[in-house]
């Protein structure tokens, strides 16, 4: 009797904790971030090593590691794997890897967007565009590489028909442009800082589409909901480097020289690559960023672009297959379906000076 008591006592207490306020897992204090080299992440590099990212992670009783993958797309396929919490990004490949993967992504911060980091490189001096028509191209495909390689040929009324692209990682730009089987390449800083000093040709670059390619930090949705002070930590350490940065006192020289190195560069070679990245050194310029219409505009650029490489998973009817919510509560695409969120919370509250 005393057995049978005993059971249907424990089973009561299970059953318990299996309504609403009983059953809870334990919070989570430990976060992971990807993030590969590109001048507009640089910061972060300097964040982490000197304790900034610490410093607003113990505020918080939380810790936050930046972790360094060597592979751009590789970091990507991570982060959607669910190895990391969270991953520094070009706005297109969150679209087409992880949102239309079906992994609920929101954008934390607003970085930056490349006024030139990236560019269409041919091999030779003195070349022009028109000259890309029947090249093979060497590209990371279907990534920011490729899609800025549709608009310049959109630019002279060429298309993807009129080359060969053949894939490429990032890791390997450099050395791959110093073979005779590459006449064209797409490639981005610093890589391309280091072809562009080899002969050849810059055809076409970022800077004339501005806004297009932007540069995000991105968290996974259900983890941001539940651990919000993750944001607040991230956008804390975030504009406060960038702040020390923008001081032009000892601590942003540096600054720029440990993101120099990082880089793999001196302090010139890294003020190039800075010149060429419109950052958003503050929440202010952030926000406007994301608050203006030219970023829906953008966005559907790159939705559209993404559609029509497949690139929004099998079946998708249209570009607007995957919802993306941007400040204000507008969605863009499915509503049914919103798988990216462009979040203006952590921004504001940096601007406010509430965090």
């Amino acid at each position: 009797m005393f057995r049978r008591l005993a059971a249907l006592a424990v089973a009561l207490m299970f059953s318990l904790t299996l309504l609403p306020g009983w059953a809870h897992a334990a919070p989570r204090t430990e976060f992971k971030v990807a993030w590969t080299i590109y001048a507009g992440f640089m910061p972060w590099a300097y964040a982490q090593e000197k304790g900034i990212v610490k410093k607003w992670a113990d505020k918080y009783g939380i810790k936050v590691e930046m972790v360094q993958v060597n592979d751009y797309i590789e970091s990507m396929n991570q982060y959607t794997a669910g190895q990391f919490d969270g991953v520094l990004a070009a706005s297109m490949d969150s679209l087409t890897i992880p949102a239309a993967g079906g992994v609920d992504t929101s954008v934390v911060i607003l970085g930056d967007y490349s006024a030139g980091n990236d560019g269409l490189v041919i091999k030779g001096k003195g070349k022009t565009l028109a000259d890309i028509k029947g090249m093979t191209v060497h590209v990371v495909q279907f990534s920011v590489s490729h899609y800025l390689l549709a608009r310049a040929l959109q630019s002279i009324g060429l298309s993807e028909q009129d080359v060969k692209t053949v894939n490429i990682s990032d890791a390997d730009f450099v050395a791959a442009f110093t073979t005779p089987d590459v006449q064209a390449l797409v490639a981005w800083k610093p890589g391309l800082s280091d072809i562009e000093k080899m002969e050849s040709t810059t055809v076409f670059a970022s800077e004339k589409i501005p806004g297009e390619i932007l540069d995000i930090v991105t968290v996974n949705t259900a983890t941001l909901k539940e651990n919000p002070a993750l944001g607040k930590v991230l956008a804390g350490a975030w504009y406060e480097t960038l702040a020390l940065l923008q001081k032009g006192d000892a601590t942003s020289t540096e600054i720029l020289e440990y993101m120099a190195k990082a880089s793999g560069t001196d302090v010139p070679g890294f003020k190039t690559q800075l010149a060429t990245t419109h950052m958003y050194y503050t929440p202010q310029a952030a926000l406007e960023a994301l608050r203006a219409p030219t970023l829906a505009e953008s966005l559907a650029l790159v939705s559209k672009f993404s559609f029509d490489h497949g690139l929004l998973g099998n079946g998708a009817a249209s570009p607007d297959v995957v919802g993306i919510e941007i400040p204000g509560g507008k969605i863009l695409g499915d509503p049914k379906n919103v798988k990216l969120r462009y979040d203006d919370t952590f921004t504001a509250l940096a601007a406010e000076g509430k965090l």
